[in-house]
């Protein structure tokens, strides 16, 4: 890890580089990055993704990340510092998965409206603990963001949570249409109410002792509890997707894939799927990586099918579903499908 004078010399540069990118801007064009609408900057493709749902046209969002980025090991450009500098708003996912923000914000003079995503919502600490419940959890009013899993966004109804935060956050930027911002969230919430729905409908087709799910990391978390799946293991032993696994982790993850059952290994989008594959192979069951990998730590690229919030669940929820033998009843029309 790199020593505190290294990260604070990085950051002093970063900070630099934005105020160059702000002179060389005013002297160029007068006024070019000046605007009369509102600003909002969002960390990952996800909360960016709800963000432009909620704001609609009364401001214009703009993704720190872009798809495929990872925010465990994101680092801004000073390009992307000035943007935050200039922004209204910043929404961020929360939870400790932007372990870079406080740097960026103060490199970056953000002096504007902070809402964080997660608020209210109570993390989960491991994989193992299965005793959850994910209504009461997106009812709960706790906000201890130790050291849980960050990946709140993988169960449909805490993303109406994080929805909820978001309009809450942005109705108190001045410039912002609040009733538009309170109507698109709730037609929002409504299209999140549909997939919910549509993916415990078909999980429910499925005996409980056959979810089965092997994945790239531990994200997924929200997801599983959500529907009662049961983790069997990850590629990575981590919710960080730096982690690397020893050869001794391999092994075990290949033994309780062929002691459980398990049909299948899934890599994720936004990692190598190389590991997984040659787990996969260990263990003789299929691998989907490719266009078949799961959206997890972001979405998927434009004209993907993870392009959105909604397509990348709609995607992750229809392979894991086919992976299990179960071909999934057609998704809501609200939801594109």
């Amino acid at each position: 890890m790199p020593s505190a004078s290294i990260r604070r010399t990085h950051w002093s540069a970063l900070a630099l580089g934005a105020a160059s990118v702000t002179l060389l801007a005013g002297c160029a064009t007068p006024g070019a990055s000046e605007s009369d609408g509102v600003r909002v900057v969002a960390t990952t493709t996800q909360v960016a993704d709800f963000a432009r749902e909620v704001a609609g046209e009364s401001a214009e969002v703009t993704g720190l990340l872009q798809p495929g980025q990872s925010a465990h090991s994101f680092d801004p450009s000073a390009a992307q510092l000035l943007a935050l500098g200039e922004a209204d708003a910043l929404v961020v996912n929360g939870a400790g998965l932007e372990s870079w923000i406080d740097d960026a914000v103060d490199a970056s003079g953000f002096d504007g409206v902070l809402i964080d995503a997660s608020t209210g919502i109570e993390l989960e600490a491991t994989e193992d603990d299965h005793d959850h419940d994910h209504d009461a959890e997106a009812d709960g009013d706790g906000d201890d963001h130790g050291d849980g899993n960050p990946h709140v966004w993988t169960d449909p109804v805490l993303a109406e949570r994080m929805v909820a935060n978001i309009a809450d956050g942005l109705a108190d930027v001045p410039g912002i249409d609040a009733d538009a911002v309170a109507a698109n969230a709730d037609e929002y919430t409504a299209r999140l109410d549909a997939l919910d729905a549509w993916i415990d409908e078909n999980v429910a087709t499925v005996p409980v002792e056959e979810r089965l799910l092997v994945t790239n990391h531990d994200a997924f978390t929200y997801f599983l509890h959500a529907y009662d799946i049961t983790f069997v293991g990850s590629v990575i032993p981590s919710f960080d997707d730096n982690a690397e696994p020893s050869a001794a982790e391999i092994d075990e993850l290949v033994e309780r894939i062929v002691a459980t059952g398990v049909q299948a290994v899934f890599s994720e989008a936004s990692i190598s799927p190389k590991a997984a594959e040659t787990i996969a192979d260990e263990a003789g069951v299929a691998v989907y990586s490719g266009e078949d990998a799961l959206y997890g730590d972001s979405l998927g690229q434009p004209g993907s099918e993870g392009e959105t919030y909604l397509g990348s669940q709609v995607h992750n929820a229809r392979l894991i579903l086919e992976s299990w033998g179960v071909t999934p009843s057609p998704s809501p029309s609200v939801l594109g499908g």
